[in-house]
């Protein structure tokens, strides 16, 4: 009798242009926006006032833009990366439609391209994922790659191929999941800041001043929030005899550390509106706390919108050191403290 369980998929399994359907749609309640606000304790004022979206032009406050990717990103563990070693990094991420409370978001990825690492042990698998509300429309869609196991250290690559991607989005296709906006409607006493699109230049850089300390519990009830069902953070008795030896915080979980901590000093920086790249440089543990600071990358018009500018910006996370000077690189490598390095392009009110 076949067996009703699975072990998951392993480098081998997979084959560039399969269509992969995912398992368990699911419904983002107010709840999961309290839950996921007790974790970082993110503070946009657009994603936290039903008044103030209203006011400036939503109909509602919208759920966090990384909320909605989490959710997604759940969705495509248990077929893509349920036996990962570790997710490696991001690109071509676009989000497309505002999403709100009560809305149902399922998910579906194609694999672009496979490489099998030199060690024959394992290989990296590129998908790209895209994000659906109840209605058929995109939400989301990015690409991501991903280091998974193989089963079989003799087996081949069903193909081998490292898709071309892009490295920079083009700001003119931003902005789909932003409602036109009131600039004059917004109060910057309630946002938090003063400060608009013009008031920030490229090659400025940002300290963000605070730190948050990570918690076991709090990453595990992250990933379970957003049914992240990836061994590596949750099954200690396996993880303990890896070379790690310990249980590693989810890659998304920084992201919005960083994020909730780069209100201090880009609080009417409200819609992420695509991330141009990401990479998670080193492994982030229980215990350590986390720190950030940013780059203004580049500005941009958008198309018919002069309501809202588009800051392109770098989003560095440091572990256990602060941020006052910067870290980066230490030569041609990363600084040993830094565990986050992404790009993304985000709205902010003229």
């Amino acid at each position: 009798m076949a067996s009703k369980t699975s072990p998951g998929r392993f480098f081998e399994d997979f084959r560039i242009g399969e269509v992969i359907r995912h398992a368990t749609p699911r419904t983002v309640t107010a709840g999961d926006v309290a839950l996921y606000t007790a974790l970082y304790g993110p503070r946009f004022a657009v994603q936290s006032s039903d008044a103030f979206a209203r006011a400036i032009g939503y109909p509602k406050a919208p759920i966090d833009d990384l909320l909605v990717f989490h959710v997604v990103f759940g969705k495509t563990v248990p077929d893509i990366s349920l036996n990962a070693v570790a997710n490696l990094g991001y690109a071509e991420c676009r989000f497309l439609a505002p999403v709100y409370p009560g809305d149902t978001l399922s998910a579906v990825s194609e694999v672009i391209g496979l490489k099998e690492n030199s060690s024959r042990r394992t290989g990296v698998v590129y998908v790209r994922s895209t994000g659906f509300r109840q209605d058929g429309e995109k939400v989301l869609e990015y690409v991501r790659w991903v280091m998974v196991h193989k089963r079989d250290e003799a087996a081949k690559p069903q193909g081998e191929a490292v898709p071309a991607l892009a490295k920079v989005l083009d700001p003119a296709t931003l902005g789909a999941a932003c409602p036109p906006i009131d600039p004059a409607a917004w109060d910057d006493g309630l946002s938090g800041s003063p400060h608009r699109f013009g008031d920030y230049e490229i090659g400025e850089k940002i300290d963000h001043v605070d730190g948050m300390t990570v918690e076991d519990a709090e990453h595990q009830i992250a990933t379970r929030l957003y049914q992240n069902t990836a061994k590596v953070h949750f099954n200690h008795f396996a993880q303990v005899r890896t070379r790690i030896g310990r249980r590693l915080i989810y890659g998304g979980h920084v992201i919005s550390l960083a994020r909730a901590l780069s209100f201090n000093g880009l609080a009417n920086v409200f819609h992420v509106a695509g991330i141009n790249s990401g990479s998670h440089v080193a492994p982030l543990f229980a215990a350590d706390t986390v720190f950030a600071w940013s780059e203004v990358l580049d500005k941009a018009d958008l198309p018919n919108r002069n309501d809202v500018g588009a800051l392109r910006l770098r989003l560095v996370a440091a572990k256990d050191r602060a941020c006052d000077d910067h870290p980066l690189r230490v030569g041609s490598d990363y600084d040993p403290g830094v565990v986050l390095d992404l790009d993304y392009w985000a709205l902010v009110p003229r």
